[in-house]
Formats: structure tokens, sequence, C-alpha cells
């Protein structure tokens, strides 16, 4: 027998058929407090991540909804339109400042000015929330603050169905056409929603973990489109099975062989969780991954040789949401075969993997804070993570350029993350994160070559986060 929070969702869901469908809020934007009429913390513990209300919402397509309709019936009384009277937008915005424990250097010779003040550092406009009966979508507008342009950012637009089987069993299933991959999942374990959940962009090589990084993790955000099945069964077994196809924004249509980064046919993507819920705790394990088949691009033909990436992961999660105290434990590990290796790489493959491990607490969703550490591990390869450099540059310009390099031809890094949250409101968030690194790019010391440490790329982020 089902313990009474899965019984009340049922019979939520059921409730759902009849007028639309279920779902409760998904990503963290005030749009879908609007539509529904519910508080953040129905769905989220802090934002962004989701508790398995949240989830249950996502999968069923955003539609659940509190709002005036215009509708239309047909004479047979099916539905035809289904509008909301009031658009479901909000706005987000990060403020953020940034220190990094050594400036990076110069190529005049000196030192970049160190502590930096983005304002914002992203401002996003979404429109989220039911296109139609059983067609839902999150979408964001970003003006990225460092870059200085304004984008399409994650998309996700669903249609979905749900079932209620014999013995109240209940089976949600649809589709999810994407721009992103993993955009789509339920769970805060894969790259798109995953930790660290912000991070600073004046981090050495603008990551917050070390230069080299798996495809899977944004290396297409954007850059792709996808279209996946899915099927979440007694909202615990979730299957889904898709594919990518490349769709570069700015670039001309078709793409062609100037071009980089462009994927050979479809990228076929899969995943398999089983959540497991009981009182006020779940507990998730899964297993995710893509097959990157990548053309060279830049001026090669777009046939012919690519460079293969096959990426294989594993996740977990375990959350409590108690009236006072919420806590989550969770990690991933991704791990990346490349064959066919792209030109310069010094070997004929390659594997690459990443590794990320966090705890969090929060105390009445006002105080609390993360704990994380990572890694990433890798074949050496010259070609890949080393730097030459050039007889005809000065040393001071060599210096610049080798910040996110490896004297030793090594890709590890590793290290942790600390965070402390105040939320005087469960929109606003004001934190100060600290990335520390043990190891970058293959030594704790002089790993570039130029006397730079691990410990030099440190950095501290105190970020306000609100939306509205």
């Amino acid at each position: 027998m089902r313990v009474p929070t899965r019984v009340h969702l049922a019979i939520l869901a059921t409730a759902s058929i009849v007028g639309a469908m279920l779902a409760p809020p998904a990503q963290a934007v005030p749009s879908f407090s609007r539509q529904t009429g519910m508080a953040c913390a129905a769905c989220h513990t802090v934002f962004p991540e989701l508790t398995h209300f949240g989830r249950v919402f996502k999968a069923n397509g955003y539609v659940l909804d509190n709002l005036q309709q215009v509708r239309a019936v047909s004479s047979k009384r099916q539905q035809l339109l289904s509008l909301s009277k009031t658009p479901t937008l909000s706005v987000m915005m990060q403020t953020s400042y940034s220190v990094l424990s050594k400036p990076k250097p110069d190529a005049a010779g000196g030192q970049t000015q160190n502590g930096t003040v983005e304002f914002p550092r992203q401002l996003s406009l979404f429109y989220a929330g039911r296109i139609a009966p059983h067609l839902g979508i999150f979408s964001q507008l970003t003006y990225d603050g460092k870059a200085d342009h304004v984008s399409i950012d994650n998309t996700d637009v669903r249609f979905a169905k749900l079932l209620v089987l014999p013995h109240k069993n209940t089976l949600t299933y649809g589709l999810s056409l994407n721009n992103n991959p993993t955009v789509q999942d339920l769970w805060n374990t894969t790259p798109a929603w995953g930790y660290p959940f912000s991070h600073s962009n004046v981090a050495v090589a603008g990551t917050p973990l070390g230069p080299a990084d798996v495809q899977i993790d944004e290396a297409f955000a954007q850059l792709a489109a996808g279209l996946t099945a899915y099927a979440f069964y007694d909202e615990s077994l979730y299957v889904e099975f898709g594919g990518y196809r490349s769709f570069q924004p700015g670039a001309v249509a078709p793409l062609n062989s100037s071009d980089s980064t462009v994927l050979a046919g479809f990228s076929p993507y899969w995943r398999v969780a089983y959540e497991y819920d009981w009182r006020a705790d779940s507990l998730e394990v899964g297993t995710y991954g893509e097959d990157f088949k990548v053309y060279p691009g830049g001026g090669a033909p777009l046939s012919g040789p690519t460079s293969s990436y096959l990426d294989v992961a594993g996740d977990f999660q375990f959350q409590h949401v108690g009236e006072n105290n919420i806590y989550t434990l969770a990690g991933t590990y991704i791990h990346e075969n490349m064959h066919a290796m792209p030109a310069g790489a010094t070997n004929p493959s390659d594997t690459l993997a990443v590794t990320k491990l966090w705890a969090s607490y929060y105390y009445r969703r006002m105080y609390g804070g993360q704990i994380a550490w990572f890694g990433t591990t890798g074949t050496s390869d010259g070609g890949l993570y080393g730097f030459s450099c050039p007889v005809s540059q000065s040393n001071a310009w060599c210096t610049t350029h080798a910040l996110s390099s490896s004297a030793t031809n090594s890709p590890d890094s590793n290290g942790l993350i600390l965070e402390a949250d105040y939320l005087p409101w469960l929109n606003v968030k004001l934190s100060a994160q600290y990335v520390m690194f043990n190891k970058f790019m293959g030594a704790g010391s002089n790993y570039d070559g130029y006397g730079r440490s691990a410990s030099d790329n440190n950095v501290l982020q105190v970020m306000l986060w609100y939306a509205f």
C-alpha cells in the first residue's frame, strides 16, 4: 500500500484529468506560481531544486493552472482551446561580485583587475505554463552580462498525458522538444539543472570545475534541438529515449563546412531512473547518456570522418523535505570515451570522467548551504590539454594563454565547493560561494609551466539571485 503522500498525489492526478491535467510548478520561476496559485515551496526545496511534487508537475507538461481561461469546445464537447487570460511571465536576475585568489595574468605583462562586479550577471525573461490542453512550455530568454547579448536559453516544450491504471497506479507519457540535453530531466543530478546551480563568470576558463569537461555537460546547450519520448510509471520508474540534431543560432541555414561542433545525424539520448518515496523522504538512482558524433568543422566538409564521444553516466539523490529541516545528498558520475579524435589530439582515443558529490541543508527554507566535492580525471593528451608557446610571442602573452592548459598534458582537476545561503523570501537568495582547487589541470603547483598553482584559481562569489 502506498504511503499517504503518494495516495494524495494519485487523487490529485485523477482530479486533474477531469479538469485539465496534473501538474504543480517546475523550474524556479514565479510563472508557475502565478499559473497554479501555489507558492514556490510546493515544488521546490530551495530553488532551483525540485521536490517530488515538482517532478510530477514537470513530467505532466506544466499544464495545471488556477487562472481564468479562454475556452472553445466542439459540438461533441471536445476541448479545442484552453488559454490563460493572463500571460504567465516572470523575470529572474542575478547580480554578483567575484574575487580570484590570485588575479589572472595580463598579456601586457601585469595582472588583470581582481574583484569583478556583474550587474546583471544574468537577466532572464520566462514564459512558462500551459499552451493548450496537454501541451505546456518552459522557455527562457536571457541577457548574459559577460557576453553582452540576448539569446534563447533553456527551452522545453512538452506534450503529456496521464492514465490511471487498475489498482490506482498511474502512467504519465509524453514528448519533450528541447534545446539542451538533460534540460528535460526531472532530477537535479543531470547537468542542465545540476550542481553547481550557479558559478562565477571570472573562474579560469569560465567553468566552475576546471577547463576539461564531457560533451553532455552543456557542450551542446542551445546548439542542438532534441525530441525525446518518455514514460513515468506510478511516479517511480522513468524511462526516456530520443535524439538531438545540430542547430546553431546565428549560423547560416543549412549548416555548412564553416560551422564547428556540428553533430553528424541524430545523437541518441537515453535516461532510466527509479524513485522510491516514503513519508518525507525520497531516493532516486538512475543512468543517462548520449552518443555524440561530431564533424570537425572549421572548413572541413560536413561529411566523412567524425569525432566520437560516448557519454555514460550514473546518478543518485536522497531528499528529505520536512516542515523545518530539508536536506539532500546527491551525486553523478559521467564517463566519456573519445575516439577518432579531433584535429590536434595526440592520441587515437582518450577517456574523461567527471564526478560531482554534494550535500545541502536548509532550516525552514531560510538558512542553509551546500558542500560539494568535484573531480575530473582523464587520459593525458598534449594536443587537447597541453600548450606550446610560439617563438614569435612574448612570455607575458604565453603566460596568459597557458592559463587553462597543463604542463603535464593532463585534464585532472579536483576540489571543494562551500556555499552559505540566506533566503529572506522564497524567491530571493543571497549566497556566498567559495570554490577551492586541490589540483588543476594535472598538478597542485606550477600546473601551467609558468608558475601558477591550483589554489590561485580559487574563487569567491557573492550573489543576489531573485525572481518575480
